[in-house]
C-alpha cells in the first residue's frame, strides 16, 4: 500500500525541473491522511515505506533518495545523488547534494550545505553557514577510521562534532556577488584561505 501520491501541484527548480507536490494517503509517523508534503520529482525520490516525508516547501530531485524514518522540511533541498536515511532530518535552507548521505540521527540545518562525498552521521549537528565538501562527520560513535579531529559545525556550544579528513568551505554572503572564501582544514588548523572570483 503506497503512503503518498504525487499530486498535480507543481513547481519547477531554477534549472527548469518539475517538481510535484505529494499529498500522504494514510496516517504514518507524524503524518496525518489527506496532509500536504513538500514537492519531489519522481516516486523514486521518497520511499513508500517507512516513516520518510518531505514537508513544508522542501524538494527532494534528481537521483536523491529520502528514506527510513529521515525527514526533509521547510525550504530545504535534496538533490543529485544524496541520500538521506535513518532518522536524520534535513530543514530551514539547508542542502544536501552531490554524493553525500546524511544518515543515523544527524541534522543538517539553517543554511548548512553538505555535498560532495561528504557522510554525516551519528548524532552530528551541522547549522553554521559553511558547506561540507568531504571527509566525515559524526558524534559520539565509536568509529575510527583515522585520525580524529573535533572540528565546529553547530551555532551552539551544547554539540561537538569529530571527523576526520574533513573538508570545509565557509559559505561568505560575497558568494551572492560571485566571490567566496575557500577554507581547507588540516588536523583543526586554517592552512590555506583564498577569495576566488
Amino acid at each position: 500500500m503506497k503512503k503518498y501520491k504525487i499530486t498535480k501541484e507543481t513547481i519547477r527548480t531554477p534549472e527548469g525541473i518539475k517538481l510535484y507536490r505529494i499529498e500522504a494517503l494514510i496516517n504514518f509517523g507524524n503524518v496525518k491522511k489527506g496532509e500536504k508534503g513538500g514537492f519531489i520529482e519522481k516516486e523514486e525520490n521518497l520511499s513508500q515505506e517507512g516513516n520518510a516525508w518531505v514537508s513544508d516547501n522542501a524538494q527532494v530531485f534528481g537521483n536523491a533518495q529520502v528514506f527510513g524514518n529521515a525527514w526533509v522540511s521547510d525550504d530545504a533541498q535534496v538533490f543529485d545523488n544524496a541520500w538521506v536515511f535513518g532518522d536524520a532530518r534535513i530543514s530551514d535552507n539547508a542542502q544536501v547534494y552531490g554524493n553525500a548521505w546524511v544518515f543515523d540521527y544527524a541534522w543538517v540545518y539553517n543554511n548548512a550545505q553538505v555535498s560532495g562525498n561528504t557522510l554525516v552521521f551519528g548524532n552530528t549537528r551541522v547549522s553554521k553557514q559553511i558547506k561540507l565538501v568531504g571527509g566525515h562527520y559524526f558524534y559520539h560513535t565509536e568509529r575510527k577510521e583515522g585520525k580524529i579531529e573535533r572540528i565546529n559545525t553547530c551555532d551552539y556550544n551544547e554539540h561537538e562534532t569529530f571527523a576526520f579528513c574533513p573538508k570545509i568551505e565557509e559559505i561568505d554572503e560575497e558568494k551572492r556577488t560571485g566571490k567566496k572564501i575557500k577554507i581547507r582544514l588540516k588536523e583543526g588548523d586554517i592552512i590555506e584561505g583564498e577569495i576566488v572570483e
